[in-house]
């Protein structure tokens, strides 16, 4: 599929008048979760306040005067197929608005995801996806992702 033209973007640390924005598109990437939900966890960490115990950044970019898409990074202690020794950066949650995708959006969100990295301290970034979502495991390969392991997680009640 060919790129679309470039049109213009900015992407920056979300602020607390994009709440609306970044918790419909939470909701977007994750419906497992309220809208409402994802506003107060939003709410949080543009805060400075998240539920983690280390540091967490919503992205945003904004094109033609509204959010187009999010990224949501943070620090992990460790990541599969990262050096155990330093903590990694983590790309928590990636998004860009059907309507505004194949623009430069998303790569310039997670290059921005990157930069935030780096400035924690960390060498290497990580992610994930679902093992049944293809186009988001190609655009992690196009951005230079490595797939590192796959596997099933399993949970089970103790109560």
């Amino acid at each position: 599929m060919q790129r679309e033209p470039a049109t213009p973007f900015h992407v920056r640390p979300a602020a607390s008048a994009d709440l609306d924005a970044v918790a419909a598109l939470r909701a977007a990437l994750w419906p497992e979760a309220s809208v409402a939900a994802h506003r107060a966890e939003a709410a949080a960490t543009i805060a400075g306040t998240p539920a983690s115990t280390l540091p967490l950044v919503i992205l945003v970019a904004e094109a033609s005067g509204r959010i187009a898409g999010f990224a949501e990074v943070g620090l992990r202690s460790h990541a599969d197929g990262c050096d155990p020794r330093r903590p990694v950066g983590y790309l928590e949650g990636w998004f860009v608005e059907p309507d505004q995708r194949r623009r430069g959006i998303g790569r310039a969100l997670v290059a921005a995801a990157e930069d935030w990295a780096r400035g924690q301290g960390c060498r290497e970034m990580a992610s994930d996806t679902w093992a049944d979502n293809a186009p988001s495991q190609r655009a992690h390969a196009a951005l230079g992702f490595a797939e590192v392991d796959r596997c099933v997680t399993y949970r089970k009640a103790l109560w």
